[in-house]
């Protein structure tokens, strides 16, 4: 067995990344989207589950991900001192709502 680890560029094959599926909860950044990873848990001792939820900020190079969207993200290198991770691609873009179909006051 040999322990060489080939790159993509070298013709080998494409390195593991984590992927996590989360929602887009903030767009104010400039190139950068903050998606919310929920995840469910089972406490240790009583087994009850818990949903464990983080927040991780994602860059998206064009800034085309908006507020509600359902989203893919890898594991990257380090692009600045928090973020980490790539927005891959969408999976389900959310509905906007239209103003005159609104609460009647």
């Amino acid at each position: 067995m040999s322990t060489e680890h080939k790159s993509a560029a070298d013709g080998g094959a494409k390195m593991h990344r984590r992927e996590l599926i989360g929602v887009v909860t903030s767009d104010k950044m400039t190139k950068t989207r903050v998606v919310q990873v929920e995840r469910r848990l089972a406490h240790k001792k009583y087994g009850k589950f818990m949903t464990s939820r983080t927040k991780y900020k994602a860059h998206d190079e064009k800034n085309e991900y908006k507020v509600g969207d359902k989203v893919v993200i890898v594991e990257s290198r380090p692009l600045s001192r928090d973020k980490r991770w790539r927005v891959e691609r969408l999976i389900e873009r959310l509905e906007e709502l239209d103003e005159d179909a609104g609460w009647d006051a």
